[in-house]
């Protein structure tokens, strides 16, 4: 088990659906709605839903063209995991709301969420370049520079973007690679977003069932609740 992110056991029984990657000018990119996100994961990206072309980016539909770099000021500030309001129960009326209209119980889709939100890092800290990660076992950090992005489709034809920072220096054991991904193409700062973390660049783009998820350090689990809710 590494020091940094990790995923449950349990994943093996929830495979990634297989994906393509799209080659890019730059880089390629990466979508994590193939691994049943776009369907089940509340999300709250402050979008205006009479915005037509905002709502088609959410759902993974957009062209090449339309993406952008960002920088790693977009994901600025503290943040908490929210394992631990999944787990004590206090995101259960989400997973109720997902299964009145999904596909699975909503006992289903908590485990199905445990996978997914699995991580010994309880924190995360973003300031400048400095990227901080905090578990009960301590924090350690490291300094990272864009490495660009990638746009992954998916057999369902759903997209999105994995924008990634390859370490530049720090702790030994900071992983090497941090990618983001948010629902997002472009420059805009987000109110919550999932990471996906490792030494190897394109080994951490295969990961499908495992995507840590955070929200603002200040946000209760009331408000957590609320923003999936909503969506």
């Amino acid at each position: 088990m590494t020091p940094h992110f990790t995923r449950l056991m349990a994943a093996a029984a929830l495979a990634a659906l297989p994906l393509t990657l799209m080659a890019e000018t730059t880089d390629k990119a990466h979508d994590h709605a193939g691994h049943d996100h776009g369907h089940d994961h509340g999300h709250d990206h402050g979008h205006d839903h009479a915005d037509e072309a905002a709502e088609r980016v959410h759902a993974g539909q957009f062209e090449d063209s339309q993406v952008a770099p960002r920088a790693l000021s977009d994901w600025e500030g503290a943040w908490q995991s929210v394992l631990p309001y999944l787990l004590d129960g206090t995101l259960d009326p989400a997973m109720a709301k997902k299964a009145e209209s999904g596909e699975k119980t909503a006992e289903a889709y908590r485990a199905y969420y445990e996978v997914g939100y699995a991580t010994e890092v309880n924190a995360i800290d973003i300031e400048n370049d400095r990227v901080t990660f905090s578990s009960p076992e301590g924090s350690y950090g490291a300094d990272y520079v864009s490495d660009g992005y990638e746009i992954l489709t998916y057999d369902s034809g759903s997209r999105g973007v994995r924008y990634i920072f390859r370490k530049a220096g720090g702790d030994a054991e900071a992983p090497g690679f941090i990618q983001f991904s948010d629902h997002r193409i472009a420059p805009e700062k987000v109110s919550h977003y999932h990471i996906y973390t490792g030494d190897d660049r394109a080994e951490v783009l295969k990961e499908l069932t495992n995507w840590p998820t955070y929200y603002p350090a200040d946000w209760s689990g009331a408000d957590i609740l609320h923003d999936q809710l909503a969506h």
